[in-house]
């Protein structure tokens, strides 16, 4: 029986040997895969490479050595940054013989001076990544460093470097890095750098940081009436001149916003732990905005910084509350402060963690309680210091609870009354919720009964409920009406959520306030959540509107190191925990093979539990609100023609995920 086993597969041995196996050298895995670097190359991750040298100039002005930094664009998608700091070193580097450190630090992932923490106490660049990412996906890098009163300079192309570092003469006068780069068309093709993006990125990094002078410069033919061709940003107030620039002439619950900086408790070597700093006011007749930062990089998902935030605003005006004797404060909830604000959070801390290379979410464990300590003693200054402005936020902020829990009574009495009716029974695998919770209600959809034996043990039984569903759910985008109604899937997911579909979607009337899809961190997960998007964009478009499907992010790997532990959400993600927390340790990696082989209280702690879980909202950008773009995408990648899908995969492989995430 074995050799007829091994008779029947005489060529497929030979395929794959010895030499079937790649070793990738220097940049060359970033030029393979830069979706791993910068999140694809569209034109958000264009940008990325603007702030990640922006970044290096920035980690200067903060750690004390920078006070001015000039962003330069230029005809031929040609941008040049430069800071007046230290200077890159210039003199061999000890570990590459006959290689200067500034080119080791430009053609050598993982180098750079932040690891230690002892170049920089606090920076937005952490893993030695950043630069070497922008020389590698760049036709053209020139590198001009002023140092010990001598200009230097040396050039790379696409991560090769085209020469020995040249020594160009004395500069007295001179001092610090110029990094000027253009981006490989090979890479991004003809996307461009938008002025107006860099323009607003410059001066947003003015905001961050009180002491730096940044000064703005674009050719004339690239300036226009958003644009200057040369500005300079300098704002001494930092996040309170941000603030009331935002603000402008809306008027707000409180005539003075609450702003505010606060130095972090030193840890036990004396070393400070790095600084918060705020602002936030409540506009009365428009709709606010959030902007969340960790050492002067946006992190526009928010993270554990936020979760301090929102907690020190909470507990702070349930207090008040109490003080002055108004008993039903203590049901205020975080969405009810911070709804409708606008709110700017910009934390400074040694060794952030994020959720990915992109830094989009700060997952850092210390910031929470950082933050809240720290801001909690100001916030409640505030409202004491001036009773009659603490109870007008109060009284402001209660009337956002009562209509939130008008809402959810509503909707308990149409989520009883469907229990109760014969006629709309609820599909029999879902597990409802009690409601009864102080939390908002939630529908977790899940695939498969394994996954779902998970979720109910992990739940929260007051505010979360389970679906299971059966694998792969019909593909809407090419099924027929007929089809799509007799489907038993989909029929559960309708009942399950009471609000009707398509014509007949009325978010009122939705059972929960968030839809929530869980599947597995793979492939087949991916398929089944993009299905899932699908059903919703088409079938109940008003729920995606409204803001209530939101995408679960449970995580890939778990790594263990002796007693301590991480979950990565990707391979990228793991690369950079194994090249910072982990770094020179022996690490365990556990692959999760899906939701069903985590325990229930691991799935609780990384997925479920709003303290600690991370999720992407699904919505339809402003833009796209006649759903006639989103429509041609979901045409083209879902529908019944396979070659649309193939030509869209070929021509944007490095933008799907991102496209259908924003969709």
């Amino acid at each position: 029986m074995a050799d007829d086993l091994f008779e029947g597969t005489p060529a497929s041995s030979g395929d794959y040997d010895s030499s079937s196996i790649e070793v990738l050298e220097g940049l060359e895995p970033v030029r393979r895969r830069p979706g791993m670097y910068i999140g694809g190359t569209d034109e958000r991750a264009l940008h990325h490479l603007a702030a990640e040298v922006i970044d290096n100039a920035m980690d200067e002005a903060v750690a004390g050595h920078a006070s001015r930094i000039e962003v330069r664009l230029e005809p031929g998608n040609k941008l040049s940054v430069a800071d007046n700091g230290r200077g890159i070193p210039v003199d061999e580097h000890p570990k590459f013989p006959g290689k200067s450190t500034l080119e080791v630090i430009l053609s050598t992932l993982h180098s750079g001076g932040k690891f230690s923490g002892k170049a920089y106490a606090t920076s937005g660049g952490l893993h030695g990544v950043g630069v070497s990412v922008v020389n590698a996906l760049s036709s053209l890098t020139r590198v001009e460093v002023a140092r010990d009163k001598q200009l230097y300079a040396q050039e790379f192309s696409k991560g090769e470097t085209l020469g020995p570092i040249q020594k160009l003469g004395a500069a007295p006068n001179r001092r610090g890095t110029t990094v000027t780069f253009t981006p490989d068309e090979e890479i991004f093709g003809d996307r461009q750098f938008k002025p107006a993006r860099l323009f607003k990125l410059a001066r947003s990094k003015a905001y961050l940081f009180a002491g730096v002078e940044i000064r703005w410069k674009c050719d004339e033919s690239l300036a226009s009436d958003d644009v200057p061709a040369e500005a300079i940003f300098k704002f001494p107030g930092g996040l309170a001149d941000h603030l009331a620039e935002q603000i402008g002439p809306r008027e707000c619950v409180t005539a003075q916003p609450f702003t505010g900086m606060q130095e972090f408790p030193a840890d036990d070597d004396g070393q400070s732990k790095g600084r918060v700093e705020w602002a936030v006011a409540w506009p009365l007749y428009s709709d606010g905005s959030t902007s969340w930062y960790c050492n002067t990089v946006p992190t526009p998902d928010g993270g554990t910084h936020e979760q301090g935030l929102r907690a020190a605003l909470t507990k702070g005006l349930r207090a008040f509350g109490e003080l002055t004797q108004t008993k039903k404060a203590k049901d205020i909830s975080a969405d009810d402060v911070m709804t409708g604000g606008e709110v700017m959070l910009s934390v400074f801390i040694r060794d952030p963690q994020f959720q990915s290379q992109t830094k989009d979410r700060l997952t850092s464990p210390d910031a929470t309680r950082l933050v809240e300590n720290a801001v909690r003693d100001q916030f409640d200054l505030f409202l004491s210091d001036n009773m009659e402005r603490g109870k007008a936020l109060l009284g402001e902020v209660m009337e956002r609870m009562d209509e939130r829990l008008r809402r959810k009574q509503e909707r308990e009495i149409k989520r009883k009354s469907a229990t109760n009716a014969k006629k709309l029974r609820l599909p029999g695998k879902l597990t409802d919720c009690s409601g009864e919770g102080e939390g908002e209600t939630e529908l977790f959809i899940v695939e498969g009964d394994s996954a779902g034996g998970s979720a109910k043990q992990a739940r929260n039984r007051k505010t979360q409920a389970i679906l299971p569903i059966r694998g792969k759910i019909l593909n809407v985008a090419s099924a027929s009406s007929d089809k799509i109604r007799a489907n038993t899937e989909i029929a559960d997911l309708a009942l399950a959520m009471g609000c009707g579909m398509r014509k007949d979607c009325d978010p009122e009337n939705l059972r929960y306030d968030r839809i929530i899809i869980m599947t597995d961190a793979d492939v087949d997960g991916a398929h089944i959540a993009t299905l899932l998007m699908t059903f919703f964009f088409q079938e109940m478009a008003a729920i995606v509107r409204g803001g209530h499907l939101y995408l679960a992010q449970p995580p890939l790997y778990k790594l263990t190191a002796g007693k301590e532990s991480r979950y990565a959400a990707d391979d990228t993600h793991r690369a950079e925990l194994e090249a910072t927390v982990f770094k020179g340790k022996k690490v365990e990696v556990g692959r999760f093979k899906g939701l069903g082989e985590m325990n229930p209280g691991q799935l609780r702690e990384t997925t479920m539990a709003p303290e600690s879980r991370s999720m992407i909202r699904i919505t339809l950008p402003a833009e796209f609100e006649d759903r006639a773009a989103v429509k041609d995408l979901v045409d083209r990648l879902m529908g019944r023609n396979p070659e649309h899908r193939f030509n869209f995969i070929q021509n944007r492989a490095g933008e799907v995920d991102r496209d259908l995430i924003d969709a």
